[in-house]
């Protein structure tokens, strides 16, 4: 996306596929990016600030320069980073709702996990001769784009799909390291 993509009619249509500007509003107010109008004039003008400066290769002082010429907001690069510091949560609920919207039907509603381990070398000279290594067992929620867990044994330990505590009607993905047979309790 570049700056004078944010001109035209495509942001209309982005806008709308947003939810609207009504939606973006009340989101933006809800997860506290947006409070009151200053001279951001309204949620939807912050949003296409945010994606001016995250989406284009121009830095602060530049972005912030392209907003005054275009009449979108008279702003400073200072004024610019707190926005952008405070809209993080925002982005990503918008950003979670463009995935929910776009999952296949069979997920809507269900916890979807990314269950991994790796392996890292103990520190020390005497554990690196002898190979130790520690496991990091892990669990990544999508769409909410987080970890949920993470636990961390010696290489006794292997990976399982078990070893991490089971939401109700979540759907879980493994690599083939899971691939031995593990029960999961139903509920």
């Amino acid at each position: 996306m570049t700056h004078e993509s944010l001109l035209n009619r495509d942001w209309e249509y982005l806008v709308k596929r947003l939810g609207g500007a009504a939606f973006l509003e009340r989101s933006a107010r809800e997860t506290g990016a947006f409070r009151q109008a200053r001279a951001i004039k309204n949620a939807v003008d912050l949003l296409r600030l945010l994606l001016a400066y995250c989406l284009g290769d121009h830095g602060l002082r530049l972005t912030a320069a392209w907003a005054t010429s275009m009449g979108l907001v008279n702003i400073s690069a200072p004024a610019l980073l707190y926005r952008l510091r405070q809209s993080g949560d925002w982005l990503s609920f918008l950003i979670d709702q463009m995935l929910c919207a776009a999952a296949p039907k069979a997920s809507r509603g269900r916890l979807i996990r990314i269950i991994d381990g790796t392996s890292v070398p103990k520190a020390g000279k005497k554990a690196k001769k002898q190979s130790n290594l520690w496991r990091v067992h892990s669990a990544f929620d999508l769409p909410g784009e987080r970890f949920s867990y993470f636990e961390l044994t010696d290489e006794q330990e292997g990976e399982t799909f078990d070893r991490i505590p089971v939401v109700k009607g979540e759907i879980r993905l493994g690599d083939r390291a899971y691939c031995s047979l593990t029960v999961l309790p139903v509920y």
